[in-house]
């Protein structure tokens, strides 16, 4: 959002207050605070003008400028109804130089999953691909999945939903996938040039409306539909603080949100099969197995779990 228009916006929030006390504190003419005022409204803002001046009378529900104001997070946000992919749109900026930028859908056209599986992506859901330029190396990156897990994990819990982690990359509820995780990044040897992580999570859609070879459920399903603004912005809030943490507080916030570890698992890796009990996770997001031949630690495959907790 445009700095002054935040600023304008932070001021008749508990108005009402005058166009001149706004261009006066702010510094600028009385006509740019009234041409802020008409692009707000433009962008969905209610705001309400008498003899005493503006109040800010309501927000609009989603969208880019919705998301913005009160975000806790410094995040542009770019907002489509439709797009293919918001994954796809990222990498576009990426390699235009933007850095610290979410694409948010109502819906996408061409979602896809880990290993190009196809994610179905209605209205209603929360799609989004958060861009980022970590100072780190290739090799640290995963820890950014398991970030966008804690974050989605707690934004959902805020609803009242009992979600938990499975590892590698979904939200679940009660065995059910709730929402999935894609991280895609480019880098050299040493440095990681981009990162892009996508979020789908089915938030006010039926569970009718998604694929059926495997559970899935919604959080329509499941508590009612929700805010998404509020769902988005804590999600955000809690992604970038985990970001400026250590990797071993998202570590720990990762175990007491998982249902993978104590489970016995079956992981199909680029190398083979492994089965044992999950006993850990370890930086950047390695999961430790108990097999009958001893440890192993698991970068990256498909994960099933084999019986209940």
């Amino acid at each position: 959002m445009h700095p002054t228009r935040e600023q304008v916006l932070a001021a008749i929030a508990d108005g009402p207050v005058g166009g001149p006390a706004i261009a006066s504190d702010l510094d600028i003419s009385r006509a740019a605070v009234w041409n802020h005022v008409e692009a707000l409204r433009e962008d969905g803002f209610s705001i309400e003008s008498a003899a005493d001046g503006y109040t800010l009378a309501g927000i609009p529900n989603y969208g880019g400028p919705a998301l913005e104001y009160g975000l806790d997070a410094p995040f542009d946000v770019e907002y489509h109804e439709k797009i293919a992919s918001t994954n796809e749109r990222a990498r576009e900026l990426a390699a235009e130089g933007h850095a610290d930028t979410v694409v948010v859908a109502d819906r996408q056209t061409g979602g896809r999953g880990r290993l190009d599986r196809e994610w179905t992506s209605p209205s209603g859901g929360v799609w989004l691909s958060v861009l980022v330029r970590p100072t780190i190396p290739p090799a640290q990156a995963p820890v950014y999945t398991l970030i966008a897990a804690v974050a989605t994990a707690r934004a959902v819990r805020e609803c009242g939903v009992e979600a938990t982690i499975k590892w590698p990359n979904d939200i679940r509820v009660d065995g059910e996938k709730l929402a999935g995780i894609l991280t895609e990044m480019e880098g050299e040897a040493d440095r990681v040039s981009w990162l892009v992580v996508g979020i789908g999570l089915n938030a006010n859609v039926d569970a009718d409306q998604l694929p059926d070879d495997q559970p899935a459920t919604t959080l329509r399903a499941e508590t009612g539909d929700i805010d998404r603004r509020t769902v988005v912005q804590r999600l955000l809030t809690e992604f970038w603080t985990l970001a400026q943490s250590s990797p071993e507080t998202t570590l720990d916030a990762w175990r007491e949100l998982t249902d993978t570890i104590g489970q016995r698992v079956r992981v199909d890796t680029p190398t083979g099969e492994i089965v044992g009990e999950a006993v850990d996770i370890t930086p950047p997001g390695a999961l430790v197995v108990e097999t009958d031949d001893g440890t192993r630690e698991i970068t990256a495959g498909d994960c099933e779990h084999l019986r209940p907790a």
